[in-house]
């Protein structure tokens, strides 16, 4: 079932308000797991690396979000 402009908009809201954080907090507890820190290239790796990875699920919330509503009714 597709979302309407207004339900991912809402839903890209919430997730860059509150998932976002609460990844970054998981991103961080993750990599305090180590007994030491690792190679600064190592660690840089593992934080782009998991940046990437959070966005992939959510593509489909993210797409198109910042262009105009197309359910709009044009303005004359």
């Amino acid at each position: 079932m597709a979302l309407s402009y207004k339900a991912r908009r809402g839903w890209s809201l919430f997730i860059l308000l509150v998932g976002m954080p609460a990844y970054i907090g998981f991103a961080w507890w993750l990599l305090s797991l180590f007994d030491t820190r690792p190679n600064v290239l190592v660690e840089l790796l593992i934080y782009v690396a998991l940046g990437v990875v959070w966005i992939l699920p959510f593509k489909a919330v993210f797409l198109g979000v910042g262009k105009a509503d197309p359910d709009a009714k044009p303005e004359e």
